[in-house]
């Protein structure tokens, strides 16, 4: 809420990426007004290969290696005309005829979002594909569109003067048939939404955290979920008091902020099965008692909120793709802030279902909150629960920034988790819920602490969550490594990445009961 020291217009708004969705079309023949036209060139190995070049281009291949560009995979070279639009060459790296159907899928996003980074000063754009050497129509479509959309979203909720065009339109030439396009335009409309759900979930773990409190979050939710078919239901402080909700209440103890848990249903009319997904949704992380130190990655913690935010973008698509899975989604929300008011080191929080946790570190919160929402979701016996968080350094430290970590304790739900993550280049590692470690969780004064030894700490947390879910099929995405790219590459920006979302909207798509 505005306040002598936060001063927010009431203008403001956390989702500013709803306003700039672009339009994909098919076509035949491109606009005359296009901005930019993108030619793919394959590459050898030893550069762009003669009788490869495109046509329309107006190059060879020894001019376009005169200028410096190979053919290597998602470099580009702008080509101004006299007049008409300017082209673009595309390098498509070496071709591999034994890639699999998703490698093909991700190749394509890469180049669409080539394209698109290398025509950021112009608002409409084309490209040029040959589908007879691609994947499946539909996939051509559904890339080329997540491509574009997802590779030129900017945060502009705050700049007076965002750098940049917006892509407002794009036209995609495909040497194919008519049923082809068609297929591909039923992928276009696929992709978009995706895009739109990422870019979402990019916007919300953007957001400063003085304009985006856990009732902000939960307001902003509200507000978007009759729009996708949702239901949506805020639990306020006595509520979660009610609840017995004592992992949220501990962390959100030392806040001036109140913590808000938001539950959001889709209901299809005959559903195939029922999902539980849980988000973690720290909006800012200080660390508590247990102070962060005062580093780049401390400014970081804004996005401590990304798994909760990369879980209301997957549930704004699931109306709009289909999908014939009831999923019930748990958002866990507060900050946590340092305070004579704050839970402190050898207290002990009670979990929704009564379990005791003895807290030996206040910056293991995120497992503190997650508890209660795990609890809860367990006691509705849906057919699985996946929960995603900013969990762990541990994570980032095993798998760096490219990789998010998984755990699970039922191994045919692990391998759904993993070919999702396949088929939208969200790339995850299953690691070991070695339960030889879980005697470190054991406390002299409670059920369980929330901290173990120095060592396999994402493992430790992940033998934690495990505590809560009553032994149904359960897995853990551990995105602390993967929430933030420090620079643009390829379709992920600078900033938020929104990782997570399109992975658990294609687990939703396609998941099948493991028990």
């Amino acid at each position: 809420m505005p306040s002598a020291f936060k001063l927010i217009p009431d203008t403001f708004d956390p989702v500013p990426s709803r306003r700039a969705v672009p339009s994909v079309d098919v076509v035949t023949a491109f606009s005359p007004d296009l901005g930019a036209v993108g030619h793919v060139v394959p590459g050898t190995a030893d550069g762009v290969a003669e009788g490869a070049v495109p046509v329309a281009l107006g190059l060879d291949a020894a001019a376009l290696a005169r200028a410096g560009f190979t053919g290597k995979r998602g470099q580009t070279l702008v080509l101004p005309q006299a007049e008409g639009p300017v082209l673009v060459a595309i390098g498509a790296g070496v071709p591999d005829d034994s890639e699999s159907p998703a490698a093909a899928t991700t190749r394509i996003r890469d180049l669409a979002a080539a394209l698109a980074r290398a025509t950021t000063s112009f608002g409409s754009v084309g490209l040029v594909l040959d589908v007879a050497e691609l994947t499946t129509p539909e996939l051509v479509g559904q890339a080329v569109a997540e491509g574009l959309a997802l590779a030129r979203y900017r945060y502009a909720g705050l700049k007076a003067k965002p750098k940049g065009e917006p892509l407002e339109r794009a036209e995609l030439l495909l040497t194919a048939d008519e049923p082809a396009r068609e297929a591909a335009t039923a992928g276009i409309a696929r992709g978009l939404v995706l895009a739109a759900a990422e870019n979402l979930a990019r916007d919300l773990a953007n957001t400063p955290p003085g304009h985006l409190t856990a009732t902000d979050l939960a307001d902003t939710v509200a507000a978007l979920g009759p729009g996708h078919g949702l239901e949506v239901e805020v639990f306020d402080k006595a509520a979660l008091i009610e609840l017995g909700a004592g992992g949220l209440l501990g962390v959100n103890a030392g806040s001036v902020e109140e913590p808000r848990m938001v539950v959001i249903r889709y209901t299809p009319a005959e559903a195939s099965a029922h999902l539980a997904l849980v988000g973690k949704g720290i909006t800012y992380d200080s660390g508590g008692i247990s102070l962060k130190p005062s580093n780049p990655m401390h400014a970081l913690m804004k996005m401590d909120m990304a798994g909760a935010a990369a879980v209301v973008g997957t549930m704004t698509a699931l109306q709009a793709l289909g999908s014939t899975t009831a999923v019930t989604a748990y958002l866990m929300c507060t900050d946590n802030m340092p305070s004579g008011s704050a839970t402190k080191l050898g207290d002990v929080l009670t979990i929704r279902g009564g379990k005791t946790v003895e807290v030996k570190n206040t910056d293991a919160e995120g497992r503190l909150v997650m508890s209660d929402a795990l609890a809860l979701a367990a006691e509705q016996k849906p057919d699985a629960i996946v929960d995603i968080a900013t969990l762990t350094g541990s994570a980032m430290m095993t798998l760096g920034t490219a990789t998010a970590a998984v755990f699970a304790n039922d191994q045919a739900l692990a391998e759904q988790v993993k070919a999702a993550a396949a088929a939208v280049d969200e790339p995850v590692w299953q690691l070991p819920l070695e339960r030889k470690y879980r005697p470190q969780l054991d406390s002299d004064v409670a059920d369980l602490s929330n901290m173990g030894g120095p060592y396999a700490g994402a493992t430790i947390a992940a033998l934690f969550l495990d505590e809560f879910v009553d032994g149904l099929p359960w897995a853990h995405l551990d995105i602390a490594g993967t929430m933030n790219s420090d620079k643009d590459d390829s379709w992920r920006p600078k900033g938020a990445t929104g990782f997570g979302t399109r992975l658990l909207a294609e687990l939703a798509l396609t998941f099948e009961k493991v028990r």
